[in-house]
């Protein structure tokens, strides 16, 4: 299936985006399928029931919230975050749910939200919702969610069918060498080759739209973050500190960006916190390429934008291009799920995808494109996603900060050198992939392991 840059950069709101997009979104299809068949006024009851990883965390990630206000028929890139929680509120304390927005029934959360102790086979992040009427259930449909937002429904696994109007891509690649000599024959950067690609979607002035959609959502999330203070929800009392450092920073005068590197630091620190003290609220955001790695992409590409004065929307472009050839690589031969390979399938895969977007609008040649992101990833290999609590806050919205960093860095050594080095994207990619495989249960996205235990134990 042929990946658009769209698809890995999506409009929607906090937590995560594999249990609170991806489950919405999903709840929200099937309310639509409801309808769609005019099954809708038959419904007499609705049960929602959560397997494996959406099951351990679902209450820290807003699992449970995400499936209630999808069948009320809400979807995560146009809701309005504030008033997700009156919302809830409402349905708690009326036990009625607005299926599909216009079909009230009774819900009791203890009876129809089912929590359970088992995984489904398939991917560890799945979700069954039944319908049921007066002779039983009146359509049933499992969804599995796989990061990024992206859903796959059970009878998509079961018989899979080839796309009727599938995209014919002019540069259809599956890995970084496939990439590399495309770029090498036609003469073409990575930036320039994914634009192809993405006109046979869509025309270049609608590409271009939507991506500077998709850095004005990024903006505005930085933003709220820079305003918003207080604690963050959950029950770990942790407060948000970007505000602070904002005022700090600010008091201290513009960075210099070449000389001071301990300033340059701080800035791309203050954008990541910024973006995934949002997250953490449930604030709008972007998936870049996923909600608990998306401080990273708009950190840098934030300081970027900022701090050189050349900088236009052209360089936007041109690094979102960049960043989702490295994140098509990810998703094809790896995983972007936290809950299937660890944080490496998340701020990994962000973090190489960062540098190859910062890499494409410094110059860089595509052999020192794919250099920057084997750098960046290759040095997030077999970290672990363990979030305290359920909730990604600890160590998440640091480690976005860290990732941010670490991006930059790696662009800066493939810079030095001219593309050629020991290690291939590729091989990065598939040791991601098998050390995720390797990697406990408990390590992946279950808080069940890792930091989330050692806190307990303090």
């Amino acid at each position: 299936m042929a990946i658009s840059v769209f698809d890995l950069f999506k409009i929607g709101i906090g937590p995560s985006s594999s249990h609170t997009v991806g489950p919405m979104r999903a709840a929200a299809s099937f309310a639509q399928a409801l309808r769609a068949q005019g099954l809708l006024a038959q419904v007499q009851r609705i049960e929602v029931r959560l397997y494996g990883s959406l099951s351990a965390t679902g209450i820290g990630h807003a699992t449970d919230r995400a499936c209630l206000l999808g069948l009320m028929g809400q979807w995560p890139d146009r809701i309005d975050p504030a008033t997700i929680e009156p919302r809830i509120h409402q349905l708690l304390q009326e036990q009625c749910l607005m299926l599909d927005g216009s079909h009230p029934l009774e819900f009791h959360y203890a009876r129809d939200m089912l929590l359970l102790d088992e995984s489904l086979p398939y991917h560890p992040n799945a979700m069954t919702l039944d319908a049921l009427g007066g002779q039983g259930s009146l359509l049933q449909q499992t969804y599995y969610s796989i990061g990024g937002g992206f859903i796959v429904e059970q009878g998509e696994i079961d018989a899979p069918q080839a796309e009727a109007n599938a995209v014919i891509l002019p540069y259809e690649f599956s890995s970084g060498a496939e990439l590399l000599a495309l770029c090498k024959a036609n003469k073409l950067s990575v930036g320039q080759l994914m634009l192809a690609n993405e006109c046979a979607w869509r025309p270049e002035a609608e590409v271009r739209e939507g991506l500077l959609r998709i850095w004005a959502a990024m903006r505005d999330c930085v933003d709220n973050g820079l305003r918003n203070e207080g604690i963050l929800p959950g029950g770990l009392n942790v407060k948000r500190r970007a505000a602070r450092l904002h005022r700090s920073l600010q008091e201290a005068g513009q960075p210099n960006v070449i000389g001071s590197t301990l300033s340059a630091m701080e800035w791309v620190n203050l954008f990541a916190l910024a973006v995934n003290e949002e997250n953490a609220a449930g604030g709008r955001m972007v998936t870049a390429p996923t909600n608990g790695a998306a401080g990273i992409i708009p950190a840098v590409l934030h300081y970027y934008m900022k701090f050189n004065p050349n900088a236009c929307d052209d360089d936007v472009v041109a690094f979102l291009l960049a960043a989702a050839a490295v994140g098509i690589l990810c998703k094809k031969n790896a995983s972007i799920s936290g809950a299937e390979v660890g944080c490496q399938g998340e701020v990994g895969s962000a973090c190489s995808m960062a540098a190859a977007g910062l890499a494409e609008v410094l110059g860089a040649t595509p052999p020192q494109l794919e250099n920057a992101a084997e750098i960046a990833l290759e040095h997030n290999l077999g970290l672990t996603c363990d979030p305290v609590g359920g909730l990604v806050q600890v160590p998440c919205i640091e480690r976005n900060a860290i990732a941010a960093v670490k991006a930059i860095n790696a662009v800066q050594m493939a810079l030095r050198g001219d593309g050629e080095h020991f290690i291939s994207l590729d091989r990065v990619i598939r040791t991601m992939r098998d050390t995720g495989a390797d990697m406990h249960a408990n390590y992946k996205e279950t808080s069940r392991g890792g930091l989330a235990v050692a806190f307990v134990e303090c």
